[in-house]
């Protein structure tokens, strides 16, 4: 709404269409108020008809039908005083919206039944008046029946049998009203035969296929449709969540959520639609959606999760209990409300239905992120797996800490939980240190729940976080007069702040050339440590030369340097040396471990296999197990390295059955499912790694390494895009999106950006262009202040460009092209900007022919010089040429504007730097294409039949005596056309 009221009748039309194309809700119906308002002050009722008619619509679909009759009485008394203001187009939206308020005063309680019967007779008169047909009249009589509890059987059939007239509800809302008559009659199989075409998008509207999906729901799961259920409870869901028209819709996904083992998936959807609570109006609306929400709470609470958070109404924090509680209370008033009104108790028996209804399926994956109520209730600390009994934690708090220590001295997997123990205990109010000579004083065990706190933060890669923790942990072992163990801390400090990303360098030569040197200076540095301190224990003396070696391969890694690699082997040498020397079995594994990495870091990955499977073999007879996953995780890496995906994946799969013997966080399962995922795309077998994927994401956030859990989730819902599985996609990124890190903004905002891109595209994949489009804009006003990566904002702008030409707004799309071709000038993206010129030129051309031209050359313009600056960077395109692109195009859109010899022009010049067929398919399919278009456009349009079949007969000889007979059927039948017409 402009900030000054309208002055002209043009400029309130142009303010009454803007605001047509706002989503339903308050703010579009405070401006359809103030439009009334404007319109009042022009001396001509028209006006004041549109934007009334426009103001009941924002009242009816954003869930306000008490305001919605009193608006329709104005427009009534309108068109009985001055009926020739009413076009035909005006007159049929009048008679249309009977229906309308006839609906709203059945979802008001306060209204008597009389008055609502009163207005049906006042609708029939007026139709009869009009001469118009009364099915619409017998199908809001049969509606009303079906509210109050009444026997439907006459009501229906008055109104079923009668034919269809252009007053009729449309045939999407006509088919859910047949099929709710069967269902309430308890026949499931003729009610889902009846919502088929709305169900399979056959029919559709403004509410549906999204009503009746919310409906079918529960009738497919009892005749055994699962995964027609789970599939459209995904894209149905979609089509209503945080509608206030539709509140009741969302009710009864959360009801499905509840009866299928999905009660932790409900929760999140309930949270994501917790406005409801405050902004549907309506009470019918309210009583339907507080039923599926209670369903669902009732669900939790019995299950032993009443306690756990649950998104309600505002201004108060709400467990599931509690929240279930308020919401029987306001639900059965509702019902009861409704019951007195309508003289019966079908309310409260169909609300009571709901709540009875059992469990439908024990569990049903409905998401890529299957997660129980155990996964969002708080976290407990991490015990040993119960498949293990050997290692238990003691009770004995003494014992407790020896044991601890020395699991960790090992660097046994099952310290994890000895130490998650013990931090309960310290940090517990009125904890009391044992006076224990072997265990030592409170400082040391606090240094040492510190140290452990750091290694957990280098796991998650939180590298600053890590060394502070090391530094802190040194000061308190100094302070315990244990130099040793200081300087151990000291060394994982030296490592962790070697691993901080350097600030400042921005390629990637900077960025590895700035990484090595700091992992030369932590080397030097720790090597200084370690002949400063004395009487270090064979134990903390193999510590620091393992974090010594580990961090000259990594130094290897990042340079390739043959002198780094000479290096890192004799820091091995040395540590493998010393650990057989004092019979230190977990270092001298690691030591070959690591021996086995530089090999391979150094392009030697045969001498690495071999020294693995010696490794392995050691491991197995001497151990420590517990190197075993890792071990045959490495040796899987080789092994694709070599290309025996095969190979990988039996290993890996092995790695995984030996680790569910140990706590997944300490193992690295999370890492050997990502890698099980990638063997698996080798294989080709895209749905196991999208399992993998997700498997590995889950373990990741459950022990805390977030971003990696993202990145994988990411990878995933790509990866569903990518098979196809759209809606998958959405689900999974929308439940990302509301994760409360995101949310709060703790997320890198990059990782953000790239959840968001992903679903824009799974959003646009997946037909709505609306969405897509709107986050896309967002996306790129965002990514315009990526001074650090105008790459990316060039992709992104260039994709938005592309999707505001398919809507058709060609001028927004010019301004978001040219910010993408802005950003390419600082980092090049030639392939990309040019794929989307030329599609914004097709577009252009094909949607406004001649008159869209000029624009559509100008983009093809832009294309060719993206072509020339690629030449001259010696850049190679991934498809075909950009230059052969470019051809191929000027042909399309010069066809789609008229211009037919330009376009046959630019398709033989397309033609010629194609050359000939080869054996090649994709080349053969791209020449056919091209040889396809250019006879079309000689044979049909500018009318040359004979030199078109003498193209296309060639062609079709050509690519016959090459094999491709599959790319001349569409050549073929071209031919076959235009002799027809001969």
């Amino acid at each position: 709404m402009p900030t000054t009221a309208p002055q002209t009748i043009d400029e309130l039309y142009q303010a009454l269409q803007e605001n047509q194309q706002r989503p339903y809700g308050r703010a579009r119906t405070v401006i359809a108020e103030e439009l009334v308002d404007a319109a009042e002050q022009f001396a001509q009722p028209l006006p004041l008809v549109r934007t009334l008619l426009e103001l009941q619509e924002a009242y009816t679909y954003g869930s306000e039908p008490r305001k919605s009759p009193v608006v329709f009485a104005r427009l009534l008394t309108l068109f009985d005083e001055q009926p020739d203001v009413f076009t035909e187009n005006l007159r049929h939206l009048l008679f249309w919206r009977f229906k309308w308020v006839a609906n709203a005063l059945r979802q008001l309680p306060e209204i008597p039944l009389p008055s609502l019967r009163q207005w049906l007779t006042e609708m029939r008169d007026r139709y009869e008046k009009e001469g118009l047909g009364l099915q619409p009249y017998y199908g809001q009589a049969y509606q009303l029946a079906a509210h109050v509890g009444e026997d439907t059987t006459l009501a229906y059939e008055l109104w079923a049998g009668r034919t269809r007239t252009r007053l009729s509800d449309c045939e999407a809302c006509e088919t859910c009203q047949r099929a709710l008559y069967h269902l309430a009659a308890g026949d499931d199989e003729r009610a889902l035969r009846a919502w088929e075409p709305v169900l399979a998008g056959q029919e559709s509207c403004q509410e549906e296929p999204a009503r009746s999906v919310s409906y079918a729901l529960l009738p497919l799961l009892r005749t055994g449709r699962t995964d027609r259920a789970r599939e459209l409870h995904l894209a149905g869901y979609r089509g209503c969540r945080r509608n206030p028209s539709m509140s009741g819709e969302v009710g009864r996904h959360l009801e499905f959520c509840a009866l299928t083992g999905n009660e932790a998936r409900g929760l999140e959807l309930l949270a994501e639609n917790r406005s409801l609570f405050d902004e549907v109006d309506s009470p019918l609306d309210q009583l339907d959606f507080l039923t599926g929400v209670e369903v669902l709470l009732q669900r939790v609470e019995g299950l032993g999760h009443g306690e756990l958070p649950a998104a309600g109404y505002a201004g108060r924090t709400w467990t599931a209990a509690a929240l279930r509680a308020e919401v029987q209370g306001r639900a059965d008033d509702l019902a009861a409300r409704f019951d007195a009104r309508n003289g019966t108790t079908a309310h409260t028996d169909r609300r009571r239905a709901r709540l009875d209804r059992a469990p439908l399926l024990d569990t049903l994956e409905l998401t890529l992120r299957p997660r129980a109520l155990d996964d969002v209730a708080p976290a407990a600390p991490v015990a040993a797996p119960a498949a293990r009994t050997a290692t238990a934690v003691p009770e004995s708090l003494p014992e407790l800490i020896v044991r601890t220590r020395e699991l960790e001295e090992q660097g046994h997997p099952d310290a994890r939980a000895c130490w998650a123990r013990l931090r309960t205990l310290v940090t517990a109010r009125g904890y009391t240190h044992p006076d224990d000579p072997a265990v030592g004083p409170l400082v040391q065990l606090r240094a040492d729940l510190l140290a452990d706190e750091a290694s957990r933060a280098g796991d998650r890669d939180e590298f600053a976080d890590c060394a502070a923790l090391y530094e802190e942990a040194a000061a308190l072992y100094d302070d315990a007069g244990l130099p040793g163990h200081a300087a151990v801390a000291r060394a994982g400090a030296l490592f962790a702040t070697a691993e901080i990303p350097a600030e400042g360098p921005a390629g990637d030569a900077e960025r590895a050339e700035a990484r090595a040197a700091a992992l030369t200076a932590a080397h030097a540095a720790m090597v200084r440590l370690q002949e400063e301190t004395p009487g270090l224990a064979p134990q903390q003396e193999s510590r620091l030369l393992r974090m010594r070696a580990t961090v000259l391969g990594l130094r290897l890694q990042t340079s390739g340097s043959e002198e780094h690699a000479a290096a890192a082997f004799a820091e091995v040498d040395l540590l493998h040396a010393f650990a057989t020397r004092h019979d230190i079995a977990g270092q001298i594994s690691g030591a070959l471990l690591l021996r086995a990495g530089a090999y391979a870091i150094s392009g030697d990955l045969p001498t690495a296999v071999t020294e693995i499977d010696a490794l392995l073999d050691r491991l197995n007879t001497h151990g420590p197990a517990w190197h075993l996953p890792r071990t045959l995780g490495l040796r899987a890496r080789l092994q694709l390295g070599l290309r025996d995906a095969q190979a990988a994946h039996a290993n890996l799969t092995e790695a995984l059955r030996l680790a569910a013997d140990w706590p997944a966080g300490t193992v690295g399962t999370a890492r050997l499912h990502g890698e099980l995922a990638e063997v698996c795309m080798h294989l080709g077998r895209p749905d196991e790694a999208l399992r993998h994927l997700t498997r590995s994401a889950e373990l990741d956030l459950r022990h805390g390494s977030r971003t990696d859990a993202y990145c994988a989730y990411s990878n995933a819902a790509q990866l569903s895009l990518d098979l196809g599985r759209v809606e998958d996609s959405i689900a999974l990124l929308d439940s990302l999106l509301a994760e409360p890190d995101v949310t709060a903004g703790e997320l890198d905002d990059r990782l953000v950006a790239q959840l968001r891109l992903t679903r824009a595209r799974a959003l646009h994949a997946g037909e709505d262009l609306k969405a897509a489009t709107a986050e896309f804009v967002a996306l790129a006003a965002e990514s315009a202040g990526w001074d650090d990566d105008p790459g990316s904002h060039a992709m992104i702008a260039a994709e938005t460009a592309v999707l505001l030409g398919e809507s058709g707004e060609f001028g927004r799309a010019r301004e978001a092209a040219d910010q993408a071709l802005a950003a390419h000038a600082r980092e090049p993206r030639y392939e990309h900007l040019s794929n989307s010129l030329r599609e914004l030129a097709r577009l252009q051309a094909q949607q406004q022919g001649p008159d869209g031209l000029a624009g559509a050359r100008a983009y093809l313009a832009d294309a060719a010089r993206i072509a020339d600056e690629a030449r001259a960077a010696g850049y190679e395109a991934r498809g075909r040429s950009l230059d052969t692109a470019l051809a191929y195009e000027h042909g399309r859109v010069n066809a789609y504007a008229g211009a037919y010899e330009d376009a046959l022009a630019a398709l033989d010049q397309a033609l010629a730097l194609l050359g000939e067929p080869g054996p090649d398919q994709d080349h053969a399919g791209e020449w056919a294409e091209c040889v396809r278009l250019a006879g079309a456009v000689q044979g049909i349009y500018l009318e040359r039949p004979d030199p078109a079949l003498t193209r296309l007969d060639a062609a079709v000889s050509r690519l016959t005596a090459l094999g491709h007979t599959e790319e001349t059927e569409p050549l073929v039948s071209l031919a076959a056309r235009l002799r027809d017409e001969e």
